[in-house]
């Protein structure tokens, strides 16, 4: 049996203020997973993520990263990799140069000096933020912001890479920009974690969705299992995707046929509805 990238066990962590943020949290996460994480705000995510990439220290519980337990001593290799992409690019941003920012990462891994200028270029190109490598990053928009806090966690080479929010603030080019790069590193069999309250791109892109709710995790399935569970969107607050509700409407007045395939884009719909449009004419 295929053993997990990272399996959490029991996770507790606990704010100063006595507020329980995570509540005997497990989950096993595997190699090559599109993983969206969804719950409203305060349910616990950005927390699970602080403490899977070590930036937080669980009150109790266990987190494994392959084999190795994760601990004070062993800190360090689990940044290296489990990279964390900020939902606040501000916050990530430190270097007085996209260059040097970029490079801040791979330098920290005491590389030779030529494997992280050639980790650099090699991230600035993913990115396609080579032409602005020497500008002040502060400067930048928010998308091209963004798409350096990527270049910074590309540059170090992780196995797994965490996004807490990262369409918020983004026009919509940027985020298609966004969208694109992820199924970039998709296809390239990235490991991803992606928190957001946008259900509509967790329908369209996820293998796998996790809902979270008052530090729990309540649900862990499909997409599809997640957002026909009306229960479970209820419990967590959370509107099933646009497709699927107009889709489970249409069947529902029986202007179109359950097929059973669920549109999870506007061109699947548009092609499913051209198809079905097609097939009743041909019967006419």
């Amino acid at each position: 049996m295929e053993k997990p990238i990272l399996k959490v066990e029991d996770l507790y962590y606990v704010y100063g203020n006595g507020e329980t943020a995570l509540d005997g949290v497990s989950v096993d996460i595997y190699e090559g997973e599109k993983i969206a994480v969804i719950g409203s705000n305060g349910s616990g995510k950005s927390t699970f993520f602080l403490n899977i990439n070590g930036v937080f220290t669980p009150e109790q519980g266990k987190i494994t990263y392959r084999d190795t337990v994760a601990n004070k001593k062993n800190l360090k290799e689990l940044r290296k990799n489990i990279g964390i992409v900020f939902q606040d690019a501000d916050n990530q941003i430190i270097a007085s140069t996209v260059r040097a920012e970029v490079g801040f990462g791979p330098m920290n891994l005491k590389l030779p000096k030529e494997e992280v200028q050639e980790r650099v270029e090699e991230a600035l190109a993913y990115m396609n933020i080579s032409d602005f490598k020497d500008r002040p990053p502060h400067y930048l928009s928010g998308g091209e912001k963004k798409r350096v806090t990527i270049a910074d966690i590309i540059a170090m080479k992780p196995e797994i890479i965490i996004f807490d929010e990262p369409t918020a603030a983004l026009d919509p080019l940027n985020a298609l920009i966004l969208e694109e790069v992820l199924d970039k590193l998709g296809a390239e069999g990235k490991t991803m974690l992606i928190s957001t309250h946008d259900v509509d791109f967790a329908y369209r892109w996820a293998e796998r969705v996790l809902v979270f709710c008052h530090g729990k995790i309540i649900a862990d399935g499909t997409p599809l299992e997640i957002f026909q569970n009306r229960t479970i969107l209820k419990q967590a607050n959370l509107k099933q995707p646009t497709m699927l509700e107009v889709y489970e409407l249409l069947v529902e007045k029986h202007l179109l046929e359950d097929t059973k395939v669920y549109p999870k884009s506007t061109q699947e719909f548009k092609k499913m509805l051209g198809e079905q449009v097609s097939f009743l004419g041909a019967l006419a």
